[in-house]
């Protein structure tokens, strides 16, 4: 490499720089947003979680009534 060859050198290192700059500027981003849907999908999946709790409690509920209503039926009429 020559002298003059240098300024060309550093014009194209600092090209490559700024392309290596906006890709991690990118992946950031990326990696920021990809953080932020995790929380929110981790946070839904525990609502979804402890709603199917209380719907297994309130079906629980329903299928212990409806047993202390059969047995309350008299054996003729089943």
């Amino acid at each position: 490499m020559t002298l003059l060859d240098f300024p060309h050198y550093s014009a194209r290192m600092e090209a490559e720089l700024k392309t290596l700059e906006d890709k991690l500027t990118q992946f950031v981003e990326v990696n920021q947003r990809l953080r932020d849907d995790t929380q929110r999908l981790r946070q839904e999946l525990a609502s979804a979680l402890h709603r199917n709790k209380q719907l297994e409690e309130k079906i629980q509920t329903a299928s212990n009534r409806l047993e202390e209503l059969v047995q309350q039926i008299p054996a003729e009429e089943i």
